[in-house]
């Protein structure tokens, strides 16, 4: 059965707004409203925009700030369809939840919590009448399930933004019971609440999440279908999932959980031995506590302390099928990185790093596809010599030959593709999809193609490229498989999403040699340079390198790639965040 759309996708448009006026909510939340042309459609350097739209109760917009004040140079390039992050070495970028937006008045409001020291709230702090603020977004809203009996809206005073705009709003006619931590009764705030609704306030400090969690906990849980919206300090909200996930068994698609900010733990006071001390210099990091942490993933061993907090590491070792005493090997790593814990002598305990690996994206740097990339590594100079891929010499196969029969890993190459929808608007806008009835797909980003078509109101008969492991993965996928063919035939566009990214140069040009016999036209959507926003931009060459033998393909070697199986590039249509779409015709 194929997956619900959880997102409707908006343009990525940037706009220019001015503050109105600044209100205070409470002692503890200022609102600062905004107002501006560009809340409607117009017209920047011969493009022209739509209105702004941000209909879903936890929209988020990105403001663009300057570290150094020169918020011109900070601003990405805006793109007919689309946002480009240029670099920008003092850029700052934060997310903010609209409280409310009244677009016959022409205004925005933003809250922001007092006693702040982010950037964004520091802005707000000093916000005055005439000053100018730039953002870009909301580049998606939530999708909630049609058949809800109630729905939970948890969260810490960063949450109360979208929680009371969905109580405003209302986009569910049914029972809403919210649960809010405060550092301070005076962040309590009027809601509106009907009949049926409760709240429930706990006074904690921000980002504990132990009281979270035990708050969350002591809920009732009402009958029927429901729904658990959360927001709050990132790491404070790991326990809360898993309690919903594992305790609750709440499916993924009943379960919206985000981590609004990220506490910063306090830097240790300086004292006259670390005042004199030499510093001590970067030099290159050991991979070690990353294998351990890898290892400690794989055998069960976050897992095994989470689900029962105390055992020794004899009983983690019989409990893991773990033979003699190689468990207490990579024990006190784990525990100076703080994975485990056994302070008082009671046995073993999550640490804070421990906590984090409880969340799926962040066991993935560790045990996923990205992770497996990582290990071929190892294999660099001989790769860099031989003229090969690092993954080849590390696995003997290509990673095409790799996947293609690995429907796990195919599954995590269609789900990093699903960002891939929310760049394709300046796509699916092109017009070379006038008259096209018939369209071909492959790659793993297909499923982000047939959402994007479908939001864009093209309804073409689509037509599966895939074969074998790949196409019942992405039978999983797609939100409109009513109009999918699953066999390949002719079309009169075809669309390769993100299929020559896991391909070597001789088999990408197999596969548009294969395009080629069933259509005239053809479209690449792959990266061309790495995400601007990304802290791994530097890494981005590395990866592709160790994936197909070769660096990121630009469009002169997606040109030489098409030259070489009878095709030629027509154009390179820009879809932002170093995307690109490039248009083939058979030549």
């Amino acid at each position: 059965m194929a997956a619900q759309r959880a997102y409707t996708t908006h343009p990525l448009v940037l706009r220019r707004v001015t503050v109105r006026r600044v209100e205070a909510v409470t002692p503890r939340m200022r609102r600062v409203v905004l107002g501006g042309e560009d809340l409607a459609a117009f017209t920047r350097d011969g493009i022209g925009h739509p209105g702004f739209a941000a209909p879903g109760f936890d929209d988020h917009i990105k403001l663009i700030l300057a570290a150094d004040g020169d918020i011109r140079a900070a601003l990405p390039a805006q793109l007919p369809h689309g946002i480009e992050w240029t670099p920008a070495e003092h850029r700052l970028t934060r997310d903010y939840t609209p409280r409310r937006v009244d677009l016959d008045a022409g205004e925005l409001h933003l809250d922001f919590v007092v006693h702040g020291d982010g950037p964004a709230e520091s802005w707000s702090a000093a916000a005055r009448e005439g000053d100018e603020l730039w953002f870009v977004g909301p580049k998606s809203s939530l999708r909630l399930p049609e058949r809800l009996d109630w729905i939970q809206l948890v969260g810490d005073e960063t949450a109360l933004p979208a929680i009371g705009r969905f109580l405003d709003e209302r986009p569910l006619d049914v029972p809403a019971h919210v649960l809010v931590t405060i550092s301070d009764d005076a962040a309590r705030q009027e809601l509106a609440l009907r009949d049926g609704d409760t709240v429930t306030w706990v006074l904690t400090e921000p980002g504990d999440a132990a009281a979270l969690e035990s708050a969350v906990r002591a809920l009732p849980v009402p009958a029927g279908e429901g729904y658990v919206w959360a927001a709050a300090e990132s790491r404070a909200l790991l326990p809360v999932r898993r309690y919903l996930q594992r305790e609750r068994k709440l499916s993924k698609d009943r379960v919206n959980i985000t981590g609004y900010w990220h506490r910063e733990e306090p830097a240790a006071p300086e004292t006259e031995a670390t005042a004199d001390a030499a510093p001590v210099p970067a030099g290159i990091p050991s991979p070690l506590p990353w294998l351990v942490a890898r290892a400690a993933l794989q055998l069960g061993v976050v897992d095994a302390v989470a689900d029962t907090p105390g055992l020794s590491s004899g009983a983690l070792a019989a409990r893991l099928g773990v033979p003699g005493p190689g468990i207490a090997v990579p024990l006190p790593l784990l525990a100076a990185y703080d994975v485990v814990v056994d302070a008082d002598g009671s046995g073993l305990r999550l640490g804070a790093a421990g906590e984090e690996l409880l969340d799926d994206h962040e066991r993935e740097e560790y045990t996923g596809h990205e992770a497996d990339l990582l290990l071929a590594l190892a294999h660099l100079a001989p790769a860099l010599r031989d003229g090969t891929s690092p993954w080849r010499l590390a696995s003997g196969a290509t990673l095409h030959d790799t996947v293609a029969d690995d429907a796990e890993r195919y599954g995590e190459l269609v789900e990093e593709c699903e960002q891939l929808v929310f760049l394709l608007t300046g796509l699916t806008a092109d017009p070379l999809w006038e008259g096209v009835k018939t369209c071909l797909l492959t790659g793993p980003g297909s499923a982000s193609m047939v959402a994007a078509l479908d939001d864009a109101g093209r309804r073409p008969l689509l037509r599966i490229a895939e074969e074998g492991v790949a196409a019942e993965v992405l039978r999983g996928h797609v939100p409109a498989p009513d109009r999918i063919d699953w066999t390949a035939g002719p079309a009169d566009v075809a669309v390769a999403a993100k299929a020559l990214a896991y391909r070597t140069d001789e088999e990408a040009v197999r596969l548009l040699t294969r395009l080629a016999v069933w259509t005239g036209t053809a479209v690449l959507v792959e990266a061309s340079r790495p995400d601007g926003l990304s802290p791994h931009a530097a890494e981005a060459a590395l990866h592709a390198f160790t994936a197909t033998g070769g660096p990121l393909r630009d469009s002169a070697a997606l040109a030489v790639l098409a030259e070489r199986s009878g095709w030629r590039v027509e154009r390179t249509v820009a879809l932002g965040w170093g995307a690109e779409a490039t248009v083939l015709r058979r030549a």
